[in-house]
């Protein structure tokens, strides 16, 4: 199982400036790296940043890969059918989980449950608190071949966990994955941060979340 720590932001900002590189110069970054499933063997270069402050989780990836495509304008759409990179995480250790799924021009689709099956979708009123910053732009973008370099930048609020109430990150460890995958591009592809140990793609299995501890 991987660790991250996950470190604290002194900033008393409702968010920092998403769509500046300069406060994530000095953050560790960590790679999305693992080819889980031998059929589909093709890896784009993607690493992300995270940390955390009194309002919530900042997360940042940066994305190089072949192709592109960012059909999915509406929140909630299936946005893993385009190129997507995503964050699963448990915040209470209860086992239940929140699914961060952001295509690459910022749509979102979050969810909540114990598993893949009979997840409760959030209100637009609860995306809407999710702040979203794209390098490629917020519009739909048709699908492209060539060679594309992208990076989403998000604050995630704290109210975004709708299903809890969280005031605090800090001391705490949870579990979670980072993930990337492209359903419907013209090279599908799935690969994680912690390793998924399932016959075929499958990231709604928190059993292969690793670690974050929030410093």
């Amino acid at each position: 199982m991987k660790h991250i720590d996950v470190p604290f932001l002194y900033s008393d900002q409702p968010a920092i400036d998403l769509s500046s590189n300069e406060q994530w110069i000095i953050l560790p970054k960590n790679q999305v790296d693992i080819v889980n499933w031998l059929d589909f063997p093709y890896k784009p270069n993607v690493c992300f940043s995270i940390a955390h402050s009194h309002e919530g989780i900042y997360l940042k990836f940066w994305v190089a890969e072949e192709g592109i495509r960012g059909l999915v304008t509406d929140d909630n759409g299936n946005v893993f059918t385009d190129s997507c990179v995503e964050l699963f995480i448990d915040p209470s250790g209860d086992g239940s989980y929140y699914n961060f799924e952001f295509n690459c021009i910022g749509t979102l689709l979050l969810g909540y449950g114990t598993s893949r099956h009979h997840r409760e979708k959030a209100s637009q009123e609860i995306l809407d608190k999710v702040l979203r910053y794209s390098s490629l732009g917020l519009k739909q973008i048709e699908q492209v071949k060539g060679w594309f370099e992208w990076e989403l930048t998000v604050f995630i609020p704290f109210d975004a966990f709708f299903k809890h109430h969280i005031e605090s990150l800090r001391g705490k460890t949870v579990v979670g994955n980072f993930q990337k995958c492209g359903d419907d591009m013209p090279v599908p592809h799935f690969i994680t941060w912690n390793e998924i140990n399932t016959p075929k793609p499958d990231y709604h299995r928190p059993e292969f979340f690793g670690e974050l501890h929030f410093e």
